[in-house]
């Protein structure tokens, strides 16, 4: 990622469109902008991460006030007024123009009122015009230059060392380095492979041998309670039968004892008309059944026939059908080439073009065979709907007489029954009492009957359905050595990368550690040697006795100590992509923007970390007071300026005291007082002094 312009718009110090800071790079790739406390220099900061990630440093007072007080202030009451702030950028070849905004509007009550950010990107294409990203614009952020590295790159020298002081900072520190490393990729293809060796595990499971025995038992199950309920299906029956005949002699016995023959001869008849009657209730219900399937369609097409009709007459109102002339009569012509008047219909000829005219409005013989058919049809269906009801209205009567029939055979049977049971005769009445306990298992066992037979239904279709799945397994059960062998690979391919990984994180910390080492010792005059731990734990050793003694670090060695490994981390990262064409978040291009790293380093210190930091990254952007900006930073770093800004900060108050700073033999205001009672910021561009 190379930075390349900055724009605001009413955020915070900055009143309105303020000049573009175009950024430096390549041979003289540092920015150098000037100001004092309070002007906006991590104003400048925070808008690049504000852009970028909707993300504020600790050092960012009050983030929830972004607009402008001049700007919202001379606003009319509920008027909007627009803040944002613009990057553009260079990435792998790509211009990219990013831009969030805002609007704020100040309320009856004083009180402003933001709404929600919005983030806009566009990209530069070969032919010059801008276009909106394919992908989410907060993903391609993501994809160049994730959040998680953002403090990396974008930070307040003053609290750098806080970076590594804070809790919990250890283990995100590792993981941010292995974002940055690229080897966050190989965390996710292991994680990846992980759980495609889960799947093919469960699947193994379920096309293996074990799964197609256990389907072979549950069928085996279901067969012997099939066969259970077979057999007690057939035992039922020879009851039945067993019943029947005991029915049958007991109501013989009853007509053979004298007294009893006219009741029982009674029982039997009104028996048989009851048998013929529930014969005929179950046929007159299948009947109506298939009446149903078959010809109920028809009372649903009386408003399609009628449509279909109105279509018919239209056409044939309109002279459309039937047509005089055919199609197929109209082509013979032109393929005999001679019309039946005799005139000749050779090709070019106009009486031919007249005729082919013809075809367009001539009719084809298919469509009105299939009219004629349809309307035949349609006329059959007007009819049969009247038959249909009729039909249904007379079965319909002939069940409700039977069953009304029914009822009264039922209570005459009942009666003669209860005649029998009450005769005077003991031996009618114990006939009649085991005729009625036989006739009560009958229905009994006619009712198990239906139930097991049910039963032996469900089971048949739950076997076939076994059998459906096994024959499947059995089928899958030659993909099992090949699920096997894909397990093995992944788990090689697992190990593998774990090896490559951890191989890699050793290689690339101790080339780290060894980096960050120089970079100290290039910057500090004190005799430590900083550590870097697997968990990317930086400590400061003594060795100047032969044994390495861990010693507590001050203020400045540790923003010293925290600078070599930012420095270390983008040297290293930088050299390791073009050497390894790792996959991290840049090819090989990194920025600095780094705000006030001079305030609580010495003068040693300070011209040493300006001699540093302009070869740590691919582009350094400063933004230091005028303090920081001490001789020995300005020689330092003269060599390396390619930018140069001043912010100019107007003061409301009258007895303000101004300020200014030479830069090139010219002097640029950093403070005056403002031509109106409102505080903001101007943007000075200072020429290039190489020029």
């Amino acid at each position: 990622m190379k930075l390349n312009t900055l724009r605001l718009c009413n955020f915070r110090q900055f009143y309105g469109k303020t000049q573009e800071i175009a950024l430096a790079a390549g041979t003289r790739n540092t920015t150098m902008i000037h100001g004092n406390n309070g002007a906006g220099k991590t104003t400048l900061l925070n808008a690049f991460t504000w852009v970028l990630y909707e993300r504020f440093t600790a050092a960012f007072s009050s983030p929830e006030f972004l607009i402008n007080k001049r700007a919202i202030t001379e606003a009319n009451v509920g008027t909007s007024i627009e803040c944002w702030a613009e990057i553009t950028f260079e990435h792998e070849n790509k211009n990219y123009q990013l831009k969030r905004h805002c609007y704020a509007c100040r309320d009856r009550d004083g009180i402003v009122q933001y709404s929600q950010s919005k983030f806009f990107m566009l990209i530069a294409g070969d032919d010059g015009r801008w276009y909106p990203p394919t992908q989410q614009p907060t993903d391609v952020v993501q994809g160049i230059l994730p959040e998680s590295l953002h403090q990396y790159f974008f930070f307040d020298g003053e609290r750098i060392d806080r970076i590594f002081r804070s809790d919990g900072r250890k283990n995100t520190i590792a993981e941010d380095t292995k974002e940055l490393l690229g080897v966050k990729v190989l965390d996710r293809a292991i994680d990846h492979l992980k759980k495609v060796m889960r799947v093919l595990q469960d699947e193994l499971a379920e096309i293996g041998d074990a799964q197609t025995q256990t389907l072979l038992g549950e069928q085996g199950k279901l067969e012997q309670a099939r066969d259970r309920a077979v057999q007690r299906q057939q035992e039922m029956t020879q009851e039945l039968e067993t019943q029947e005949q005991l029915k049958q002699i007991a109501s013989q016995r009853l007509i053979e004892l004298g007294g009893s023959e006219e009741l029982q001869k009674l029982k039997e008849q009104l028996e048989i008309q009851e048998r013929t009657i529930q014969q005929n209730l179950a046929e007159a219900k299948q009947q109506i059944k298939q009446l149903i399937s078959s010809r109920g369609f028809t009372v649903l097409l009386p408003n399609v026939v009628g449509k279909f009709q109105v279509i018919i007459s239209e056409l044939r109102q309109k002279g459309e059908l039937p047509a005089g002339i055919k199609q197929q009569f109209i082509q013979e012509l032109l393929a005999r080439q001679q019309c039946i008047c005799g005139t000749e219909l050779k090709e070019g000829m106009l009486a031919r073009q007249n005729v082919q005219k013809l075809l367009k409005n001539a009719g084809i013989a298919n469509i009105e065979e299939a009219v004629i058919r349809l309307e035949a049809q349609t006329a059959e269906i007007e009819q049969q709907i009247p038959l249909f009801w009729q039909e249904t209205d007379r079965k319909q009567a002939n069940i409700h007489q039977w069953r009304s029939e029914l009822s009264d055979l039922e209570n005459q049977l009942d009666e003669v029954k209860r005649k029998l049971r009450t005769y005077p005769d003991e031996n009618i009445q114990n006939l009649q009492k085991n005729l009625d306990v036989t006739e009560t298992a009958i229905r009994g066992l006619i009712l198990e009957q239906g139930g097991n037979q049910q039963q032996i239904e469900q089971l048949n279709r739950e076997i076939e359905e076994k059998v459906k799945r096994i024959a499947k397994h059995q089928l899958k059960e030659e993909k099992q050595v090949l699920t096997q062998r894909r397990i093995q690979v992944t788990k090689e391919a697992i190990e593998r990368l774990i090896e490559v990984r951890s191989r890699l994180e050793r290689q690339f910390r101790f080339s780290l550690e060894k980096r960050v080492q120089e970079i100290f010792s290039t910057i500090s005059f004190t005799p430590y040697s900083p550590r870097l731990s697997t968990d990317y734990e930086l400590t400061l050793l003594e060795n100047t006795s032969g044994i390495a003694v861990p010693v507590a670090a001050s203020t400045g060695e540790n923003q010293i100590l925290s600078l070599s490994f930012i420095g270390g981390i983008i040297d290293r990262v930088r050299e390791w992509s073009q050497k390894n064409a790792l996959m991290g978040p840049d090819s090989s291009t990194f920025p600095i923007v780094m705000d006030s790293p001079f305030g609580s380093l010495d003068e040693i210190y300070r011209r040493r970390v300006a001699q540093v930091v302009p070869q740590l990254a691919n582009q350094l952007i400063i933004l230091a007071t005028k303090t920081q900006w001490r001789g020995e930073v300005a020689e330092e770093t003269a060599d390396h300026i390619g930018k140069e800004y001043v912010l100019t900060y107007y003061s409301p108050k009258p007895d303000c005291e101004e300020d200014f700073i030479e830069l090139g033999g010219v002097n640029y205001p950093l403070v005056q007082r403002s031509p109106n009672q409102f505080e903001y910021t101007e943007i000075i561009p200072v020429p290039c002094r190489s020029e």
